[in-house]
């Protein structure tokens, strides 16, 4: 009877949520939820179809090269314009709360270097396109590639650490001690890039899948100054 209880509060709790964030803000979000999954989506996608790239031995980021590689550059373009877009709502949501200034910031700024993969295309390598050599050399834009993907990245790590205390302000502390180490796997993924292309891409991926739910937790759930 009381799990009953706590669980239609809880329903109660999110719906009230929901309705006291403005319809626009809710759409503008949004983007931060639908970056990340489609992100990684057609990117498995494209690495499944692709003549010879491999998980184990490429990065997604390669799959803007060769005859189908404007796929990949879109795919680069629409995550950073929809994590923009979400920065911009999580902001209106969390204007009034510590971390509302910054963490949305830091998003933008992740948001950005997609924007900047897609202008600087990361070098062939790992044998992908089909008859690159494994070991490849670093170009100009491969480093302007590497450059914007690390700080970017380094940005959401660092945005997950401001927005922990707006978990915690919600309740949600499990949330918040998640959010705080997160990061610590993030940027482990980027250090074992040079042993570990998959490493790498796992911990980007959780990056941004982590990114979506902590989006959809504080898009559903009421701040302290909403109780």
């Amino acid at each position: 009877m009381t799990q009953t209880l706590n669980s239609r509060q809880y329903t109660a709790s999110s719906a009230e949520a929901q309705a006291a964030v403005p319809s626009s803000s809710r759409l503008l979000s949004a983007g931060a939820v639908v970056a990340g999954p489609l992100f990684l989506g057609a990117g498995i996608a494209q690495g499944l179809a692709r003549e010879g790239f491999g998980f184990t031995r490429n990065a997604i980021s390669q799959l803007a090269l060769g005859d189908l590689g404007w796929i990949q550059t879109v795919n680069f373009v629409l995550t950073g314009v929809l994590l923009l877009a979400g920065a911009a709502g999580l902001r209106r949501v969390l204007r009034p709360e510590p971390g509302g200034t910054w963490g949305p910031a830091l998003i933008a700024v992740f948001g950005a270097s997609f924007l900047v993969a897609a202008v600087f295309r990361a070098d062939p390598g790992g044998g992908f396109p089909v008859g690159s050599p494994e070991a490849g050399t670093l170009s100009a834009h491969g480093a302007g590639h590497m450059a914007g993907g690390g700080i970017g990245y380094l940005a959401l790590s660092v945005a997950f650490v401001v927005l922990a205390p707006p978990l915690a302000a919600r309740g949600h502390r499990g949330w918040a001690t998640a959010s705080r180490i997160a990061p610590v796997v993030v940027l482990t993924g980027f250090m074992a890039s040079a042993a570990s292309v998959l490493v790498f891409t796992l911990g980007a991926g959780l990056g941004l899948c982590w990114l979506a739910a902590v989006t959809v937790r504080l898009l559903t759930s009421r701040s302290a100054q909403g109780r």
